[in-house]
């Protein structure tokens, strides 16, 4: 199971302020209005992230999460994928997302990320990279494929059945952080989709935390800890080699 609003996402090494946050309505470039959560850093580093969530949409753990980019200098935007089904709104643990995940389209993910870069590019310009997590963190590598102006994707234990159409189109920078004990994705789909990229020539870096259960990111999961800090590094770091450049 993905995060539930009783999760926490762990802090960045790097703590600073936010100085702004709000719920916010998004216009996709097809005209349909979304939901989105925005957090900005008061002392910005430059980056920015789009944040995908998992299938429960715009939760709590999100919205905390877009705090702790914010914290760590990124300004951070989170895109719900239920806008255009359900209505713009927030999800909690009581929403109903299986009634609804079969008609999210990677197309439309794309126009509503480009909606949020266009968003969050006027209020804090810099580089951008997409985050995401299960569900959302497929789609984000698949938009290495794409044509956004991103300057990396970067995902949590992924689904690689959304990448793998895209493969011999990649051409973005991708990180890959993968569950070991993953009881959603078996190892034999990542070490597929790792061959994958590898005969594509993408520019890559598949990291796996041996032993680690799917949603590993996540305070409750005390034992994790060293684990989601050495996330937290790789994504600091991936986010300064690629975004200085863009």
């Amino acid at each position: 199971m993905c995060h539930s609003t009783d999760s926490k996402p762990p802090a960045a090494p790097v703590l600073g302020t936010v100085t702004h946050s709000e719920h916010l309505p998004l216009t996709s470039p097809d005209g349909t209005k979304v939901g989105a959560y925005l957090a900005l850093p008061a002392e910005p580093n430059g980056r920015n992230v789009v944040i995908l969530p998992d299938v429960r949409g715009l939760h709590a753990y999100y919205q905390e999460l877009a705090g702790r980019f914010a914290e760590a200098g990124f300004g951070a935007i989170v895109v719900d994928y239920y806008g255009r089904t359900a209505g713009v709104g927030v999800r909690d643990d009581e929403f109903d997302w299986r009634s609804y995940l079969t008609q999210v389209k990677p197309d439309e993910v794309t126009l509503d990320v480009r909606a949020a870069i266009d968003h969050l590019g006027r209020a804090n310009p810099g580089s951008f990279f997409t985050v995401g997590f299960c569900f959302g963190g497929g789609l984000s590598w698949r938009l290495a494929a794409g044509d956004l102006p991103l300057a990396g994707t970067i995902g949590f234990y992924g689904r690689p059945a959304l990448v793998t159409d895209v493969l011999d189109r990649i051409h973005r920078p991708m990180l890959l952080l993968i569950a070991g004990d993953d009881v959603a994705t078996p190892q034999e789909d990542f070490r597929a989709l790792d061959a994958g990229l590898t005969a594509a020539g993408a520019d890559y870096e598949l990291v796996t935390y041996d032993g680690a259960p799917h949603s590993f990111f996540d305070r409750a999961y005390g034992e994790w800890r060293e684990t989601c800090d050495d996330a937290w590094r790789q994504i600091i770091a991936f986010t300064e080699r690629h975004g200085a450049s863009r």
